[in-house]
């Protein structure tokens, strides 16, 4: 059980609510299990990295702030963090329900431009 405050959460409900999460993200137009992202990335396009983080702010946050506790916040993470991180959970060496098949369609280049546009956000 997660609690948070004075409002407690069993643990089973995370998983519904991610699912609920990914099934508005889906709703709003964006692909969150297939195709969060770009298809390929430019990364000579400034705003290829905001692009890529659409999907993330689902969860984390617009500027990388996440008003939930059940999600890190991302802004001004370290860049190598961050970029191990996701490329833990591609390769699924860190499971995680929400972010296994998110980062299962980033590329190296996506996951670079990902933990730099974080790493360089307030926190």
């Amino acid at each position: 059980m997660i609690k948070a405050d004075n409002f407690k959460l069993p643990t089973t409900s995370l998983f519904l609510i991610s699912l609920s999460v990914i099934s508005v993200l889906n709703l709003l137009g964006f692909n969150v299990i297939y195709s969060p992202c770009l298809a390929q990335s430019n990364v000579n396009d400034p705003s290829t990295a905001k692009n890529l983080t659409i999907t993330c702010t689902g969860c984390h946050g617009t500027e990388g702030l996440s008003n939930a506790p059940l999600w890190p916040n991302l802004a001004g993470q370290k860049k190598e963090y961050l970029a191990k991180q996701l490329l833990a959970f591609k390769n699924n060496e860190r499971k995680d329900p929400l972010m296994n098949p998110i980062a299962s369609s980033l590329s190296d280049s996506d996951i670079e431009l990902i933990a730099t546009y974080f790493s360089n956000l307030k926190p």
